[in-house]
């Protein structure tokens, strides 16, 4: 037998008393959410409702009467408690991250060993844990781990006259720099780099790591579209790929 339990926000309709159709679901939500950016609707694991998924890869269950949708995780119930909601922003995220090209990214790939896994970290130059994994980097490589950086300015992009945060501008020189790794290490460490500007993808960066539901950083995405928020270790990261330590 499945059980599934819902957490999450219950919002209600006058709605239809049998099954509603797919053309009609839509029209409902739109109606009373315009700004509603609907991607795809199936049928949902849980009886009696449909799937929404949103451009955001957050998902709303919304029941066949019409009457109901919940905004919320759904959980499945069975050997072990799986997150559903979750499983799907796994694929959104992934989706979003192939579609980055790697050029855009600051990688280090080890140079001794072959590449095993990939991680792909949502950094700031002066978040003390993100400063405390770039420390780390080397000997993630050692493990035949390649790390990817993504720009996510914990500031934001702007201050509140419009000029760029500092945040910003410490990353925008690291990723124009001719040297780019050299130059994020040196950031990193508290060494000053030269201020420089062009265009890069900070911004980008940020926007796309807001839509991931990046809260923090480091925020560290794996090549199944899992996201971990706040620093690991290196033998936790070996760990979660099943690699022995070196």
């Amino acid at each position: 037998m499945k059980f599934v339990f819902v957490v999450g926000l219950v919002f209600g309709f006058c709605g239809l008393a049998s099954a509603i159709e797919l053309d009609e679901v839509r029209k409902k939500l739109n109606k009373a959410i315009p700004a509603l950016a609907i991607e795809t609707i199936v049928d949902s694991r849980v009886e009696g409702f449909y799937e929404i998924g949103l451009d955001d890869g957050s998902v709303i269950q919304f029941s066949k009467d019409g009457e109901h949708f919940i905004y919320g995780d759904v959980y499945h119930i069975g050997e072990k408690l799986v997150n559903i909601t979750e499983e799907n922003r796994n694929i959104h995220r992934k989706k979003m991250l192939d579609a980055v090209d790697e050029s855009e990214m600051i990688v280090f790939s080890p140079r001794n060993a072959e590449s095993r896994a990939t991680i792909t970290v949502f950094t700031d130059i002066d978040c003390s844990f993100c400063r405390k994994l770039h420390t780390d980097v080397p000997e993630l490589n050692q493990l035949g781990i390649t790390v990817r950086y993504l720009a996510f300015p914990r500031t934001g992009i702007f201050e509140s006259d419009s000029t760029k945060t500092s945040s910003y501008r410490k990353l925008a020189s690291a990723w124009c720099s001719d040297n780019r790794q050299l130059a994020l290490t040196m950031a990193k460490t508290g060494t000053p780099i030269e201020d420089k500007d062009c265009e890069n993808p900070v911004a980008s960066h940020y926007g796309l790591g807001q839509v991931m539901q990046v809260n923090g950083t480091p925020s560290i995405l794996y090549e199944d579209g899992k996201l971990d928020v706040g620093y690991m270790t290196p033998a936790q990261l070996a760990a979660r790929f099943g690699f022995a330590p070196r």
